[in-house]
């Protein structure tokens, strides 16, 4: 397979090099997984010849000019770094390399990316009407962007035919993926050497409302509202049990996370239920129960309203996975 690793300047320079570590690595293993040959031929290119990393790394690259007579079979986009949501949007938007995703993918070129690296492929239309995931602190921004996008942040690794990837070290959990759709048995020895875990969930998950250095009063807020999910309890309850009052509570969070403590706590225990169901085999009643819900019924209809999926489909999409 003919690869090209798509390098702009400021990338994450460990969500690229974790790319060309797993595929590269996978070649000097493929004769150990009983392949003939070398499964990925790469190749990293850019807009001219050379990039700069978010470190200040230079990187040479191949101008993408020079493959549009002979387009790669897969295109990996790596991360530009933990960037705020503007921030990254404003990297993205009207980005020169836009063009060329697009017309790769229009000549069947095959698409995969990891974090906001995830951007450039949604806003050149690539994962409309597909689900896909990307890094949990960008979820808002990206899913009110990219509506026509089904986004499902809790996952480390989603493929509808394009492949995408969540957080900033799930690059390699995404090169495993691109792996496995070559040799399963390739990928189970290349997470081996790199002593690479395979993770469905992303379990530094806490709430969509990253991306910013949490104030003292709303560590103070998460740490106790997910002690005490289970006893459901009120704004009100824990403003007094950590010290401050509901209005200061209210204001703090608007100014941080523009948005509010109810949001906040509903997010947090969405969050908590849809891990355990992805997770775990407790009965639904007895996840809702867990996370503070009255009844199943009342998980159900959140998880429906909130995600847009059952709780099957929640329970399933690990599963079947594992199960691969």
């Amino acid at each position: 397979m003919r690869v090209a690793v798509l390098a702009v300047d400021g990338m994450l320079d460990s969500g690229f090099a974790s790319i060309l570590d797993g595929l590269t690595t996978a070649n000097v293993l493929h004769l150990q997984a009983g392949l003939t040959a070398a499964p990925f031929e790469v190749v990293v290119v850019g807009r001219g010849r050379r990039v700069r990393t978010g470190h200040g790394l230079s990187v040479p690259t191949l101008p993408w000019r020079e493959l549009a007579a002979d387009p790669p079979e897969l295109l990996v986009m790596p991360s530009i770094g933990v960037r705020s949501p503007s921030v990254v949007i404003d990297v993205v938007r009207r980005h020169p390399a836009l063009v060329h995703v697009e017309q790769w993918y229009a000549s069947g070129v095959s698409m995969a990316a990891a974090c906001s690296g995830t951007f450039f492929l949604a806003e050149a239309g690539v994962l409309d009407g597909r689900r896909a995931t990307t890094s949990w602190w960008l979820a808002d921004t990206f899913r009110e962007r990219y509506p026509k996008v089904d986004l499902d942040e809790t996952r480390v690794v989603v493929h509808d035919n394009v492949t995408t990837a969540g957080a900033g070290y799930a690059h390699l959990d995404l090169a495993l993926a691109l792996v496995d759709a070559v040799s399963p048995a390739l990928a189970v020895l290349t997470a081996a050497y790199l002593v690479a875990g395979r993770r469905d969930v992303q379990v530094g998950v806490v709430t969509t409302f990253g991306g910013v250095v949490a104030p003292p009063l709303l560590v103070a807020f998460e740490r106790y509202a997910r002690a005490h999910l289970r006893e459901s309890p009120t704004i009100g309850v824990i403003a007094r049990a950590i010290g401050t009052s509901e209005r200061t509570l209210q204001r703090v969070m608007a100014d941080a996370l523009e948005s509010s403590p109810t949001r906040y706590l509903q997010e947090l225990r969405l969050t908590h239920a849809v891990h355990l169901l992805a997770t775990t085999d407790l009965s639904t009643t007895a996840v809702a129960d867990s996370v503070g819900y009255h009844s199943a019924d009342a998980l159900r209809a959140v998880l429906r309203r909130r995600r847009g999926h059952s709780v099957s489909q929640a329970r399933g999409v690990t599963r079947s996975t594992r199960a691969q």
